[in-house]
């Protein structure tokens, strides 16, 4: 960063509109880190133009910075998210009173393919529970971790993050803290429930062995469970079920909303549990249940 004498009023722009995302948006770090990275490319295309006001960015020079992302073969869904970004970049300066129209009012985005989520079969899901040895520690703690995923659709940031207040075993929930910051009770159903019971009653007390700690799911050294400790851990159990598919902690997520709207589920309940903004995002999962009736009726129907 330039000593602050030299800071152009792109640059305060910029800073202040981060600052806006972590503070007024409670966007997470990860996410305004992409942000940020996102705006530097930016800043930088129009600090070469000589652009140092974001009051002096047109159209034409969004399109040419469009057109030079087209270039370096960026996807279109990675110039969608820098479309993006731009545009709640303009959006915060007019609602600031900084700027009175907005370049990127006449910019379309790429359009993008609906992309269909990885997800496994009911069956592969019990295969992957089964591979967990419960005669471990780690196995009866990675068997709660497994169940609680799948139960109740979690982000693997939520999961490792779950803190003991959050669970309410009486009630057989977890109030999770999502993105913004946002929270959201879950139902974790019964085999879930049992499964953490366990865990924390007989688990992690031993794993613990006296550290203290507020985390849910710990390691033997006890620290909280990371999230590429997970990733490891679900991968290691579907190697051991013998599923070939490429699946991570989300693949989980989107198990749960799957198979929840392959049994009818209200669409509505499913964006609540899953803490979906926009309807338009679980709607995806429509698109899932209606490719495996077609799959179905094709196996199965005699004209198929």
């Amino acid at each position: 960063m330039t000593p602050e004498s030299r800071l152009t009023e792109l640059d305060l722009a910029v800073a202040g509109y981060l600052d806006h995302l972590i503070v007024d948006r409670g966007l997470a770090s990860l996410t305004v880190d992409s942000y940020a990275y996102d705006m530097k490319g930016f800043c930088g295309f129009l600090t070469e133009r000589g652009i140092h006001n974001p009051a002096r960015v047109d159209r034409e020079a969004l399109l040419v910075y469009l057109a030079l992302l087209d270039s370096e073969g960026l996807s279109a869904r990675s110039r969608a998210r820098k479309i993006s970004c731009i545009r709640g970049f303009f959006r915060y300066l007019i609602e600031r009173g900084r700027l009175k129209s907005d370049p990127c009012e006449h910019i379309e985005s790429p359009r993008l393919p609906r992309r269909i989520p990885h997800f496994l079969e009911l069956s592969e899901v019990e295969s992957l529970f089964a591979a967990v040895d419960r005669s471990t520690l780690e196995g009866r703690r990675d068997a709660a971790m497994l169940e609680l995923v799948y139960a109740a659709g979690l982000r693997v940031s939520e999961l490792v993050g779950l803190r003991l207040e959050q669970v309410d075993l009486e009630m057989g929930c977890v109030t999770v803290l999502g993105k913004g910051s946002k929270e959201r009770v879950v139902p974790m159903g019964v085999p879930a429930s049992r499964a953490i019971f366990n865990y924390l009653e007989q688990v992690r007390p031993r794993l613990l062995s006296g550290t203290r700690s507020n985390a849910v799911f710990v390691t033997r050294r006890g620290a909280a469970m990371t999230r590429q400790a997970f990733w490891k851990i679900i991968k290691k159990y579907a190697r051991a079920a013998g599923i070939t598919k490429d699946i991570s902690p989300h693949t989980m997520r989107h198990s749960f909303a799957t198979h929840l709207v392959q049994n009818n589920a209200d669409l509505r309940a499913v964006q609540v549990m899953l803490g979906h903004a926009d309807i338009s995002t679980t709607e995806i999962y429509t698109h899932v249940a209606q490719q495996r009736l077609k799959h179905l009726h094709s196996v199965c129907h005699p004209r198929g």
